[in-house]
């Protein structure tokens, strides 16, 4: 039973004599069940008071930089903000960079003067490309600990990553557009912001792996590089619908969706199943309205805590623990949306 803690502070927690833990400690026997539970009890609760008394009164200045239209920067901000006080007693901190779109140089140079300027963690959402791998290489050189969201970047020096398994939540797309679509015809429209993305590109991964095995009869219609703007999206849609008159389902992987719901309608043309990403304030107004089929949702707090939680652990602030798991993949209908989201 490993401890940091003398025999004397453990017997005063659990009330018992020092003997009786010394006994219990070194499995010498001649001790109840329920004196063993009581020690280890005693020892869990002497390391969280010890866990917080090293965050008591520590301020965690976080970065959060982001390449994602404003709909989910806006999401993932009211998600840290309403974690905040799950966080205390440390005191957690955050400076926001957002942008929708741009040159990869921008975010490097918000990278490098971060680096510069110092910060206790970064929480990043970026492109899988070299100049910034190379940036985060800088920062870990720099001490600064970063947490990947949403969308990975293994190769670099980043110390963690919180968000779904992309390409489960691609392949569960793909099973969900087969029950829907059933035996009808039609083809299916997957649309991605941008391929330099890891987690779009591991979401179409997923999806064209299922569909190909499963429904190797139904042709899947590629755009990208909409950015998830709708006044990009919409061009884009438009000009898939008129190439290809046998569209009838899309799989929005990237965002965009009312330019993408926009598109069909001013073609006259029928949307049959919309499977979309993120229950930000678009895609949640399209489900309640029955526009979308379904959103493949994860728990957005969840992942922010996490992020907070690989940061303050790289300052040994937190106990060491195991590899992060990935959130788990919601699949949410217009009746079963989380309460916050039906308000």
């Amino acid at each position: 039973m490993g401890h940091p803690f003398p025999i004397r502070e453990i017997a005063r927690q659990a009330g018992l004599s020092e003997a009786t833990v010394d006994r219990v400690l070194n499995a010498r026997g001649g001790v109840r069940e329920s004196t063993v539970r009581e020690v280890r009890q005693a020892i869990a609760d002497l390391d969280r008071q010890r866990t917080q008394v090293r965050l008591l009164g520590r301020t965690f200045m976080i970065d959060i930089v982001m390449q994602t239209p404003e709909r989910f920067s806006t999401a993932v901000r009211a998600a840290l903000e309403a974690e905040l006080p799950s966080l205390h007693p440390a005191v957690v901190r955050s400076r926001f960079h957002f942008r929708e779109t741009g040159p990869v140089a921008e975010l490097t140079r918000i990278l490098d003067r971060i680096a510069r300027r110092g910060s206790q963690g970064v929480i990043l959402k970026a492109p899988d490309v070299p100049e910034i791998t190379a940036a985060v290489a800088r920062l870990a050189e720099a001490g600064i600990p970063v947490v990947t969201l949403v969308t990975d970047l293994p190769a670099t020096a980043r110390l963690g990553y919180v968000g779904i398994d992309n390409r489960a939540a691609g392949a569960t797309a793909a099973y969900l557009m087969g029950q829907w679509l059933g035996d009808r015809p039609g083809n299916v429209l997957t649309s991605l912001s941008s391929g330099f993305f890891r987690n779009e590109e591991e979401r179409e991964m997923g999806f064209r792996s299922v569909m190909r095995a499963r429904h190797p009869e139904r042709a899947l219609v590629e755009i990208a590089e909409g950015q998830g703007l709708d006044a990009t999206q919409y061009d884009l849609v438009r000009a898939a619908l008129e190439r290809d008159p046998d569209i009838r389902a899309v799989y929005s992987i990237g965002g965009g969706n009312i330019a993408t719901l926009r598109a069909f309608e001013d073609l006259g043309r029928e949307c049959a199943v919309f499977v979309a990403h993120d229950l930000d304030h678009d895609n949640t107004r399209l489900l309640r309205e029955h526009r979308l089929s379904a959103v493949l949702h994860h728990d957005l707090r969840q992942d922010m805590r996490e992020a907070c939680h690989i940061v303050m652990r790289a300052h040994d602030a937190l106990p060491p623990a195991g590899p992060t798991l990935p959130s788990a993949i919601q699949v949410v209908t217009p009746y079963n949306m989380p309460p916050q989201a039906t308000s």
